[in-house]
């Protein structure tokens, strides 16, 4: 039982401390979930590529996956013990921004205008970017650019080709992320 209280304990910081949306908190996600050996960093980047690809925020999509796949590592034999992990981890995480939320949301519109109000979310844009960069320099791995000069190549410039198409073509980040399946499958 000690594996859910360790989830629940791991969810219930993401949950409180991962500010700025799924993006922001992979690096905390990636602590808590890799640091403590429940998953491999490849494995990590796979939950982080299909949490991508699954309707939902990434930060859920992920509590889920983790909280399903953990409890039979630790050798909890039956399905029911997945699902009861994922539940955990699901409504651990969601649960802080919740309160949070409504609470915050009553309070804001209170205080619209106050210098402080606009001065906390003054000091936290900044610190939202920070943290999206540095999932993105968490993601850029061996796992997702391979180890071969090759395969380092094909994937800078396919990071770069979708960068460039979302930002500067406009293009639709799923028609970009169609094309990225076609020429993985093309180039791998």
């Amino acid at each position: 039982m000690s594996v859910y209280l360790n989830l629940i304990w791991s969810y219930l910081k993401i949950g409180l401390f991962g500010f700025g949306g799924g993006y922001a908190m992979l690096s905390l996600i990636e602590r808590e979930v890799v640091g403590p050996g429940w998953v491999s960093e490849k494995m990590f980047t796979d939950i982080v590529a299909i949490s991508q690809m699954t309707p939902g925020p990434i930060g859920i999509n992920s509590a889920t996956y983790i909280g399903y796949a953990v409890p039979a590592e630790a050798g909890f034999e039956g399905w029911w013990w997945g699902v009861l992990g994922s539940l955990l981890c699901t409504l651990v995480v969601v649960l802080p921004s919740f309160l949070l939320v409504a609470y915050a949301s009553h309070f804001i519109t209170r205080h619209r205008e106050s210098a402080v109000i606009k001065g906390v979310f003054a000091g936290l844009r900044p610190v939202v970017i920070g943290l999206i960069a540095s999932a993105a320099l968490l993601l850029m791995n061996e796992e997702n650019f391979g180890t071969t000069t090759s395969d380092i190549i094909k994937s800078t410039c396919m990071c770069a080709g979708a960068f460039v198409l979302v930002y500067f073509a406009r293009l639709h980040p799923i028609l970009v992320i169609v094309i990225a399946g076609v020429a993985g499958y093309i180039l791998y």
